[in-house]
């Protein structure tokens, strides 16, 4: 079923859409984007790829005909555990097969997908599956995650845990090799009614009996996140949301080659941002995903060097850690052709210099948990502008609206709030009406994020509305005094929050974090900046840490930092 709903968003013929006089050549922004079960963007490839590589797991081997019978025979399992539509079972799992088959295996029997960090602590485990209803989890026997999920039996509706073993998964030699060595890290799982072997899930014909979905109306995956509030909710992303933008980022690279492409996946499926752009878009693509469980820069390098990935998805401080191991000279990354930065801000001069290492192209994306998430991209060909989220892709359209009057729309050059339509955007948040009304209004998402949109419709981010700044009455964008300090060449990481102050209400702070060896004090730093920021922008107070804090894929993450700021200013 195909139609399109790239003017689904009631701007009309007329709508201002400054971006189309600059789109890249050979992508339509209006083109088709096909509907369906989210399932059958798995199913199509392994049909037209089924001999070709899909999964290396640590040097076990999958062809997309094995992995097709795997989802089958899950989905078969499944649902003999009951699941259906309008059931939601959880994923509390590292880049594995294991994801990937109960991934595909939960949609195609009609279930929810709940997506949980294996490194939440029980009080976040707890308010998730309370929130969301999940009522069975898959996880791995593995005494750093089952003790966690096993806890919450009894305290919550979860029912039932499918614990896939860790040896089963990995090449026979390493599964004997596993057992042995690391019987220490294994957790003792009861043989009760609560839990179900992945395997003994797997001991079926795989003969599925089909499920009617309505992609447009049936929740595929309950992504949690902290949105404009920070109060965790379920972001609900339907069928149609996420195959549209799994679509729409594969419009965005027309060099890809089908069934020829390596992926290297090392961001965590269960973040939205890998979900769909190595999971999704990366399968319905027919490439070779590379699995990686953890980010190790060590590892990860020797395994570009090994398996010569041509994609390789990533946020800032993973390329800038690549760029800056010991052994990065011996471990060339010269197959790589393609990278999409997400998550976080992407320094400029990052850029260029992973640029040179690899001769690759390293583009800035933009999303949000709630558009599937990804919205924007810098164009692989053609004008790419320093500093630039990129432009829409297909089907979406931005605004610029007035802070002070929402309905305002902005012309080209002025600051406002971001806020975006298209396929994309979520159906709302979980039992959560008031947020939706507060997030979706008249079919358009508002971001939170402050920027401005020049003449080509390039779109350029100042700040989180939430983390603006007001210096005097002065508006002070974090992100801008970042990229300033990220210009020292001593620089690895920089994080800049608002502090009270008496005088001006608030004032920036920054916290830095130094190359191995540098010493550079804050007056120094000061001094640099003197000619780059100005006077209202300049942090007062500099504090050098030897790491900052980072979320599961690995961005900055400020809300440690202002909590513990705040606590001080408490005291």
């Amino acid at each position: 079923m195909t139609e399109n709903l790239a003017r689904r968003d009631g701007t009309g013929e007329g709508a201002d859409q400054p971006w189309l006089a600059q789109y890249p050549a050979g992508i339509a922004w209006d083109q088709d984007i096909p509907v369906s079960p989210l399932s059958d963007l798995f199913e199509e490839a392994a049909a037209r790829f089924a001999q070709r590589p899909c999964l290396d797991f640590l040097g076990r081997r999958y062809s997309y005909a094995e992995v097709m019978g795997l989802v089958n025979r899950a989905a078969k399992g499944f649902a003999a555990l009951g699941v259906k539509p309008g059931v939601r079972v959880g994923l509390c799992l590292p880049n594995t097969p294991t994801y990937v088959i109960a991934y595909f295996g939960v949609l195609k029997a009609g279930g929810t997908v709940v997506n949980y960090n294996p490194l939440y602590v029980e009080r976040e485990l707890e308010h998730q599956i309370t929130d969301s209803g999940t009522e069975i989890m898959v996880t791995l026997d593995l005494k750093q995650i089952y003790p966690r999920i096993e806890a919450m039996l009894g305290r919550t509706r979860l029912k039932t845990i499918v614990v896939c073993r860790m040896a089963s998964i990995l090449t026979p030699v390493k599964g004997v090799l596993f057992r042995v060595l690391k019987r220490s890290e294994l957790a003792a799982i009861p043989a009760d009614g609560r839990h179900v072997d992945f395997d003994a899930l797997l001991a079926n014909d795989g003969e599925v009996r089909p499920v009617a979905i309505d992609p447009r109306r049936d929740v595929a995956v309950l992504q949690y996140t902290g949105g404009t509030t920070g109060v965790p909710k379920g972001a609900m992303l339907t069928h149609a949301n996420l195959v549209a933008n799994a679509r729409q980022v594969a419009a965005w690279f027309p060099g890809m080659a089908p069934g020829r492409e390596r992926m290297l996946a090392v961001l965590p499926f269960f973040h939205v941002f890998a979900m769909t752009v190595v999971l999704n878009m990366g399968l319905a693509a027919g490439a070779e995903l590379i699995l990686l469980p953890r980010f190790e820069a060590a590892q990860v390098l020797k395994t570009i060097a090994r398996r010569k990935p041509t994609l390789v998805p990533g946020v800032p401080t993973m390329y800038k850690a690549l760029l800056g191991h010991p052994d990065v000279a011996r471990h060339p990354m010269t197959s790589i052709r393609y990278c999409i930065s997400g998550g976080a801000p992407l320094p400029m001069e990052l850029k260029r210099q992973f640029e040179r290492a690899t001769g690759c192209v390293l583009v800035e994306g933009y999303g949000l948990s709630e558009a599937s998430p990804v919205c924007a991209c810098n164009p692989l060909t053609g004008v790419n502008k320093e500093g630039s989220i990129g432009l829409p892709l297909p089907g979406i359209t931005f605004q610029i609206r007035a802070l002070d009057d929402p309905h305002r729309v902005l012309p080209p050059g002025e600051k406002g709030q971001l806020v975006l339509s298209g396929p994309n955007v979520m159906a709302g948040y979980w039992n959560q009406a008031e947020e939706t009304a507060r997030a979706i209004s008249g079919g358009w998402l508002f971001t939170g994020d402050v920027g401005v949109m020049d003449q080509d419709g390039y779109v350029f981010l100042l700040d989180r509305l939430k983390d603006l700044i007001i210096c005097g009455g002065y508006n002070v964008y974090p992100r801008v005094i970042e990229e300033a300090i990220y210009q020292h060449p001593d620089v690895v990481a920089a994080c800049v929050i608002g502090i009270p102050d008496d005088y001006r209400g608030q004032s920036p702070k920054a916290f830095v974090q130094l190359k191995p060896g540098a010493a550079l004090t804050a007056e120094a730093l000061k001094d640099f900046l003197r000619d780059k920021i100005s006077r209202i922008e300049m942090p007062k107070q500099i504090e050098f840490r030897a790491e900052l804090p980072k979320t599961a894929v690995g961005k900055l993450s400020k809300k440690e930092l202002i909590a513990e700021s705040l606590n001080k200013s408490e005291v």
